[in-house]
C-alpha cells in the first residue's frame, strides 16, 4: 500500500473546488508546478486519473468525482480533529486565509493584520483581495472582510470601525479657473476619472439626497480598474475622482486634494470581519478574533 499525504488530498479538493491548478495552488500555498506534480504522483499511486486536463480547463473524471465525494467528509473530520488539538496550543501557529476587497484590505492591513503578525510571529496570513463577493467557506478562507450589509446572515460578524464614507476629490490646481461642483449633476461639466467594476461594468458614482440614492454616470479622459491607479491620476491633476474616504484621507488633510460634494456622501455601513461558527477553532483563529474585537472596542471608544 502506498504512502499518502494529507496535503495531497487537500490539493485534490482545492483543484476540484477552484477548477484551476493555478488558483488551487494559491489556496494551498504551493507553486503550480509542485501542485501538478503532487497530483500526478497521487494519480500514479491510485492507478486512476482524477482530472481531465486541457490547456484551457480542468475537470474531474468520474473516478475523481467519486474520490472527492468520499474523501471530503473524512478530510473535514481530520481537520476538525487537528483544530481541536491546535485549540490547546499555548503559542498560535499555522496559516490564516482572509478574503476581502482592495480598499478594505488597505484599511485593515496596519491596525489588524500587521498588528496580529507582530504579536504572533508564528502565524502566517494569506490575504486575498478581489472585487467579487465569494463564499468564504466553499473557497477555503478562514475569514472575510466586507461591508456590514454584504455579510451573509449565517456568519458571525465583528464591526471593525465606524461608518465609512465616499469622498469626491480633485487637486487645488484642477479647480483653478473652474467652478467646483455644487451637486452631482454639475459633474457633467468636469473631467472625471472613471473606474471599472470586476464584472466589466463602469462604476456609477453613488450619492444620496434626502435619503434617496442618486447614481451618476460620469465622463472623463481615462477609465481604470483600481482605486490606487485612479488616485495617481487625480493627484496628477487629470480630473475629479470618487474614492472611499480612507483611500484619500491623508491627501485631503495634507491639502494635496480638495473635497467637494461632501453633503451628498452620507455615512455607509462599517466594515465587518466575519466567519462561520467553529466548535474548536485553532489558537491562531481564536486570537485573531480576539484582536478584531479589541480593535472594534477601541474604535467605539474614540
Amino acid at each position: 500500500m502506498g504512502t499518502y499525504k494529507l496535503a495531497d488530498f487537500d490539493a485534490v479538493l482545492a483543484i476540484a473546488r477552484r477548477g484551476s491548478f493555478r488558483a488551487a495552488a494559491l489556496d494551498v500555498g504551493m507553486s503550480t508546478s509542485a501542485l501538478s506534480s503532487a497530483v500526478s504522483k497521487l494519480e500514479e499511486q491510485l492507478g486512476v486519473r482524477l482530472f481531465n486536463r486541457t490547456t484551457r480547463s480542468v475537470s474531474l473524471t468520474a473516478a475523481g468525482q467519486r474520490f472527492v465525494d468520499q474523501v471530503s467528509p473524512a478530510l473535514k473530520d481530520i481537520h476538525g480533529a487537528i483544530d481541536t488539538v491546535r485549540s490547546q496550543q499555548e503559542t498560535p501557529t499555522g496559516i490564516l486565509r482572509i478574503n476581502t476587497f482592495a480598499t478594505a484590505g488597505r484599511e485593515i492591513l496596519a491596525p489588524l493584520v500587521l498588528e496580529y503578525l507582530r504579536r504572533f510571529p508564528g502565524v502566517q496570513i494569506d490575504l486575498v483581495t478581489e472585487g467579487n463577493l465569494v463564499d468564504i467557506v466553499a473557497e477555503g478562507f478562514d475569514f472575510g472582510v466586507r461591508s456590514q450589509n454584504l455579510v451573509p446572515t449565517d456568519m458571525i460578524a465583528i464591526p471593525l470601525g465606524p461608518a465609512r464614507r465616499y469622498a469626491v476629490v480633485a487637486t487645488p490646481a484642477y479647480f483653478q479657473g473652474r467652478e467646483p461642483p455644487q451637486g452631482p449633476s454639475d459633474l457633467k461639466a468636469h473631467a472625471c476619472i472613471r473606474t471599472r467594476l470586476p464584472n466589466g461594468a463602469l462604476f456609477r458614482w453613488q450619492f444620496e439626497s434626502d435619503g434617496q440614492p442618486v447614481h451618476v454616470d460620469v465622463e472623463g479622459p481615462i477609465t481604470l480598474d483600481e482605486a490606487s491607479l485612479a488616485r495617481i491620476a487625480v493627484l496628477d491633476g487629470l480630473g475629479i475622482g470618487f474614492f472611499m474616504e480612507s483611500d484619500v484621507r491623508e491627501d485631503i488633510e495634507a491639502g494635496r486634494l480638495v473635497r467637494v460634494l461632501e453633503a451628498w456622501t452620507p455615512p455607509l455601513a462599517p466594515l465587518c470581519l466575519y466567519y462561520p461558527s467553529r466548535r474548536n477553532p485553532p489558537a491562531a483563529f481564536k486570537v485573531f478574533v480576539d484582536l478584531a474585537r479589541e480593535l472594534a472596542r477601541s474604535s467605539r471608544a474614540r
